[in-house]
């Protein structure tokens, strides 16, 4: 999964995702607050204000919304810029508004989080930092900076400066905080659903292979019977053409053909039957299967199985689950990778779990991450590029891994061999990352399990 086609989704801007409607519907909903907001202020509460002018500034939202419905399409999305303009636009306006209206006297002035919310949301880091380093430069200057409120009989409505300074320092403390709060939760956010599609898009793939594979043993299966007779008709047709080596020649080419084509679907057919028909399988075949694109990539891969306690001496036959053998595929490969020559995978099982380690000789993981690993498009272990100069990954493998792990009623936990605090391994050799899956056993096991195992299987074509 090193070369997923997530990377398309880590270079697009979540700015694109949002339509042009939606803040031109943001905008309405603003210009109508501002409008009688002003209104009820001058009417009922015979607050003095400069009408004239915070018309004038309202109009010219309502004039941007109205070019905007005019020249794009309803269906428009924004660009990262187009979208900075636009909040960076909503932003300036309710300031000026602001500077008519009392400056931060005015208990609106807390409406300056909207832009800096809705930026931290959909933009990236540095239009984010841009807004917010707008919002407080303009928000100090409202505090020093202002028109004052007045009353029909002229009285100043200012609230004292030790009230003035709090309004101040509470909004700056606001813009930083829900802005940094929410660009960090939206970013997570974003990192999981990318990391999940990737995930799904995984599991769908080992699927797909599997069903590919059913649909050629079915179509081997059922080609066996006319193949067989070609075969049969051919081999008449040589016997009774010895008059005639022309003929005979070409029956020949026919049933060497015939059994030609019987070979190239056994040989489709044999994953195909495996995975269609052979649901469970023991343990251990299912770890080699999982380890096999990973044995011959430099590095010596040992496998040991044995049971523990109470386990029978006989292997425990389990399901073999698309997410079982992509998910041991994933850390096996994550282990080659980082591994100086040896990677270890032991099995164990009792009467009520089975557990899968893997262990190799690499450097570990660094230890200020190892609550963090499995989180999305992080890197676990520090790549040595010198070594590994082919790696390009983006930090899904340990997240697929484990996602798919835990899907099948796995508990992952990670590990380092030479962590002095712990006791996991008492091979000196052992020094690198360990990885411990245990899965209750009632979940995977074949013969046990809850899960319903079709019995049958089809019996390969004979010709």
């Amino acid at each position: 999964m090193t070369n997923s086609n997530t990377s398309l989704w880590r270079g697009q801007e979540r700015s694109t995702w949002i339509r042009l409607r939606t803040l031109i519907l943001l905008r309405w909903v603003a210009i109508i607050g501002q409008f009688t907001a002003i209104t009820v202020a001058q009417k009922y509460y015979d607050v003095q204000l400069e009408l004239a002018l915070c018309y004038f500034v309202i109009g010219i939202s309502v004039m941007g919304n109205l070019t905007a419905i005019l020249l794009f399409p309803e269906n428009k999305r924004l660009s990262e810029f187009e979208n900075f303009l636009m909040v960076l636009f909503d932003l300036l306006q309710l300031s000026i508004l602001l500077y008519l209206t009392g400056g931060l006297n005015n208990p609106f002035a807390l409406l300056l989080l909207g832009p800096v919310t809705i930026s931290a949301n959909v933009m990236s880091t540095r239009s984010t930092l841009i807004i917010g380093s707008v919002a407080v430069i303009l928000t100090t200057l409202l505090a020093q900076f202002h028109l004052p409120l007045r009353t029909n009989l002229g009285l100043v409505l200012d609230i004292p400066d030790i009230l003035l300074f709090g309004n101040w320092a509470a909004i700056i403390i606001a813009i930083v905080f829900i802005g940094a709060y929410s660009h960090r939760i939206s970013s997570e956010v974003q990192s999981m659903s990318e990391a999940l599609s990737a995930t799904h898009m995984a599991l769908a793939r080992e699927q797909k292979l599997t069903d590919l594979g059913g649909v050629v043993a079915a179509a081997a299966h059922e080609l066996g019977t006319p193949l067989a007779t070609i075969k049969l008709a051919s081999s008449e047709l040589i016997e009774e053409l010895d008059d005639r080596p022309e003929l005979m020649e070409d029956a020949a080419l026919i049933r060497e053909q015939a059994d030609r084509c019987r070979d190239i679907l056994r040989d489709m057919g044999r994953a195909g039957k495996d995975d269609l028909h052979l649901r469970q399988a023991p343990l251990s075949t299912v770890i080699h299967e999982a380890a096999e694109p990973h044995i011959n990539r430099g590095k010596v891969v040992h496998f040991d199985e044995g049971p523990v306690a109470d386990g029978d001496v006989q292997q425990p036959s389990i399901l073999r689950k698309p997410e079982i053998i992509h998910g041991l595929r994933n850390l096996i490969q994550n282990a080659v990778d980082f591994a100086q020559t040896t990677v270890w995978v032991e099995a164990e099982w009792t009467s009520d779990r089975i557990s899968v380690s893997i262990m190799d000789d690499g450097r570990g993981y660094p230890s200020h991450i190892i609550g963090r690993i499995g989180d999305p498009f992080m890197r676990r272990r520090r790549a040595d590029r010198s070594s590994r100069p082919e790696y390009e990954g983006m930090g899904l493998g340990l997240f697929i891994a484990k996602t798919l792990l835990e899907r099948s009623g796995a508990e992952l936990s990670f590990a380092n061999g030479a962590d002095p605090y712990q006791t996991l391994t008492d091979q000196p050799d052992r020094r690198g990352a360990i990885v411990n899956v245990v899965w209750p056993r009632k979940l995977i096991d074949a013969q046990t399990g809850d899960t319903p195992v079709p019995s049958g299987a089809n019996q390969p074509f004979q010709i």
